[in-house]
């Protein structure tokens, strides 16, 4: 089968190929189905808490064959679209793992001088948070730096249970400077966009496939794109049952097992 006939399926990680640090069961398995049915496959997560190396390497412990150049994050997103920006000067509110990825093609802007910042990118700083910190973000966008969000989700899901999550930092910059960040993650255009640029096809959004655990972000985005949507009743799907305010997937699977008998059944 031809790339330009399987399409490209974009696939959630977090909640979707693992959960609370284990592999969903078959979720190894589905990859390598997926690849010999000639699927293009591409990995999107909303991660802003590790390295492309660092989740590369935690997934090839987890046994999930995913290779570079097909690993999306919202720190590749964040390069290019900072890449765009000349002379751009960053403030940034992110961990220390993030941070050593950023500072390679970007100028950053120290907290003490946060007037001269140009944008301000806001990520997973749950360690390092504190009101110096915030209070520089703030500072910077109500001199008009442009607030980049890796992305906005509202909670995460770790073994213990939830815990607030990026967005959560963000609403507080948005709330204070009285402006709107600019999402860089999912369900952001850019990001689909960019995942589907990397592929060696010429696609319409009817070629596309959005798998994920998470109605606000996965299958939100894909709706918008005019992707095909599948949603998996692992990870945070549970937690959205009976929401009628979150968009309903197009199609929906008790994991992503049974992802690759989906597309066969669909792209006959």
């Amino acid at each position: 089968m031809e790339h330009d006939q399987a399409g490209a399926i974009l696939l959630d990680l977090d909640g979707t190929l693992f959960d609370a640090g284990t592999a969903i069961p078959g979720a190894a398995d589905a990859i390598t189905q997926l690849r010999a049915d000639g699927r293009v496959v591409r990995f999107l997560t909303n991660t802003d808490s590790r390295s492309s190396s660092s989740l590369l390497t935690m997934l090839k412990a987890l046994e999930l064959d995913v290779r570079e150049g097909e690993l999306f994050t919202p720190v590749v997103a964040a390069t290019a679209y900072l890449g765009r920006a000349d002379d751009a000067g960053v403030l940034l509110l992110v961990n220390d793992e993030v941070r050593g990825d950023l500072i390679e093609t970007n100028r950053v802007v120290p907290h003490d001088r946060a007037t001269e910042a140009t944008h301000v990118v806001v990520g997973d700083i749950r360690r390092e948070l504190d009101y110096h910190a915030l209070d520089a973000a703030y500072r910077a966008v109500a001199a008009g730096a442009e607030l980049i969000a890796l992305h906005k989700g509202r909670y995460l899901k770790a073994a213990d249970g939830g815990h607030l999550d990026t967005g959560a930092v963000v609403a507080a910059i948005e709330y204070a400077s009285e402006t709107r960040a600019t999402v860089v993650g999912k369900p952001s255009r850019l990001f689909l966009q960019l995942a589907v640029a990397s592929v060696p096809a010429d696609l319409s959004m009817s070629d596309v496939w959005v798998v994920g655990d998470d109605r606000t972000t996965d299958v939100l985005m894909g709706e918008q794109a005019g992707a095909h949507t599948v949603a998996v009743r692992t990870g945070k799907y549970p937690d959205q049952t009976g929401r009628a305010d979150y968009p309903d997937a197009e199609h929906v699977i008790d994991s992503v097992a049974g992802l690759p008998e989906l597309l066969r059944t669909s792209l006959r």
